[in-house]
């Protein structure tokens, strides 16, 4: 595991000394003979003396601070069973506290409480973890709460793993040992060192290289404590936690594919934003030159599964004109509104066509223009298309990390008509955006990488066709015509050369204003952007690809 995610020092407690007054509360015969009663768990004992000796009412300060103070001196002393027979459940308890022994191997323990917040003490944990020849202290806080046993309401301390440590839940240890993987550093194409002080967004970036690399980019494990998920935490896709580093380990080296100018670039544009992500890629290749997220925790560029809206009528523009429904400059309809499957789908702001062109249709983002093709479709033929043609949705891609390759699932009725437009089933992110971008300039699919096949000897994923020279030729004129004269012309306006884009608006249940999206390319570079809950993507997404693309030349 890496140094991410640590669980730290939360706050400092004024310390109240475990001493001479404790021992005499907690220890010696007296506490010995109540354990031997009290200590065979919830039940027991003779059912009328439990009902006239039971305990009810709330717990009092002094009730709570007694049973904090038993626990806890049981548990710096040494004392598993002791400390664990001062909990409500004993046979849990006692598992983990001797697995804080063997397993977390946490010695000299000290522990100090604070003053009760009701039935809860908040106490500090100071100890020292050793592993072989490493040693390294160890300081956090906890909280434990007080409640009445069943059965005779005596106050015991409710046993949960966060008692033991705040990152704990059900079924979790603490484990000190060799980390999972050995660390990893990732380099530029550049050969410059690749790390979260310079570039914000490639924090889950790095751990996903760790993940793939560090067993096999020549670096070795260091030693850490660290939270090693039971099998609830893994279905709640809780990743295990590094609580603290006692070696760093050797790093293995794994060059990336990443450009140091574009990917600062990257950071700089969507940090202007809020829940922005974009990604860059080198058509001729599929090498990924740049990928940024304004938010930094999921990676919404590589992993994100959102409706691309308009953006997904460049993968349904080639089919209809593939198929042979659609042509550039034939007469193609464009109503205010057209009903299919039982749903009436309309364009923004109910704008019409009238004897316009497919062109004109697709530059101004006209969604009745593809929904008026979906009586000719059939309920899998945009599903295949984009598996045939843009390696989307056939999860195969390998890129070095982990993503999602996009998904056009088989619809029927009304959903089948709104994936022509990108609503409906389909999901895309980023990645598979400027990926779809990236084809129709190569003029085939190259699937996006960011490290190099060469480096792991992995299969790169291909499409099984390729677009007819006509289509590609009719394609790249509706996104030039889109980048000049249409939706995305504002954004575009100042770049030059061969060029061409797609704006998007993407509608989601719950949020007052659509997603925004762009696709677009400029020379060899090709790049996808979204901002969510935005607006329109030519104002919002737009930006922030074009200034990428003028960078890259």
């Amino acid at each position: 595991m890496g140094n991410r995610g640590r669980a730290g020092d939360r706050r400092n407690i004024r310390p109240v000394v475990i001493g001479a007054a404790m021992a005499v509360l907690v220890g010696g015969a007296g506490y010995g003979a109540y354990a031997l009663v009290e200590g065979s768990g919830r039940d027991g004992g003779d059912t009328a003396t439990q009902a006239e000796t039971v305990k009810s009412g709330p717990l009092t300060a002094d009730e709570v601070t007694a049973a904090a103070e038993t626990f806890l001196t049981a548990w710096q002393s040494g004392r598993v069973a002791e400390a664990a027979a001062a909990t409500d459940d004993p046979v849990a308890a006692k598992a983990a506290l001797a697995s804080y022994v063997k397993d977390a191997r946490v010695r000299n323990l000290a522990l100090t409480p604070g003053a009760p917040a009701r039935a809860s003490v908040t106490f500090s944990v100071k100890g020292t973890v050793s592993y072989e020849q490493e040693s390294k202290p160890l300081t956090y806080d906890s909280t434990l709460t007080v409640v009445r046993r069943a059965g005779d309401g005596e106050p015991r301390v409710d046993w949960r793993p966060s008692v033991l440590h705040p990152e704990l839940r059900e079924g979790d240890k603490l484990v000190t040992g060799e980390a999972g993987t050995p660390p990893v550093k990732a380099l530029d194409r550049d050969g410059g060192e690749l790390n979260t002080e310079k570039y914000p967004s490639l924090g889950s970036v790095l751990d996903g290289l760790r993940e793939k690399y560090g067993e096999k980019a020549g670096g070795e494990a260091g030693v850490e404590l660290r939270v090693v998920r039971g099998e609830a935490s893994k279905k709640a896709k809780l990743p295990d936690t590094t609580v603290l580093e006692l070696s760093e380990g050797t790093p293995g080296t794994v060059k990336t594919t990443l450009s140091p100018s574009l990917q600062a670039l990257a950071e700089a544009e969507v940090a202007k934003r809020k829940h922005a992500s974009v990604v860059v890629v080198r058509p001729s290749t599929g090498e990924i030159l740049a990928a940024a997220n304004s938010s930094r925790g999921f990676n919404v560029a590589f992993q994100g599964s959102l409706a691309p809206g308009s953006t997904m009528k460049v993968v349904t523009s080639s089919m209809l004109i593939e198929k042979g429904l659609a042509s550039i400059d034939k007469k193609h309809p464009c109503p205010k509104y057209f009903s299919y499957g039982g749903w009436k789908f309309q364009n923004l702001d109910k704008f019409q066509i009238k004897d316009g062109t497919f062109r004109a249709s697709f530059a101004a983002s006209c969604n009745t223009a593809f929904i008026s093709q979906a009586p000719k479709l059939e309920d899998d033929d945009l599903t295949k298309h984009a598996q045939d043609y843009f390696g989307l949705g056939r999860n195969d891609w390998q890129v070095g990390v982990s993503t999602f390759d996009g998904a056009v699932p088989v619809q029927s009725k009304a959903p089948m008509a709104a994936s022509l437009i990108g609503q409906g089933g389909v999901r895309m992110n980023p990645l598979n955006m400027a990926s779809v971008s990236a084809t129709v300039k190569a003029g085939v699919f190259h699937q996006p990488y960011l490290v190099s096949p060469e480096v792991d000897g992995r299969q790169l994923a291909t499409a099984p066709r390729t677009l007819s020279a006509g289509t590609l030729t009719q394609l790249r004129e509706l996104m030039s015509y889109t980048a000049t004269a249409g939706t995305a012309a504002e954004a575009m306006a100042g770049l030059d050369g061969e060029r061409g884009a797609k704006t998007g608006s993407a509608e989601v249940d719950g949020q007052k204003k659509p997603n925004g999206w762009f696709t677009a390319y400029r020379g060899d570079l090709a790049a996808a952007a979204v901002v969510q809950s935005a607006g329109h993507g030519g104002s919002t997404a737009g930006p922030i690809v074009a200034a990428l693309l003028k960078a890259g030349g």
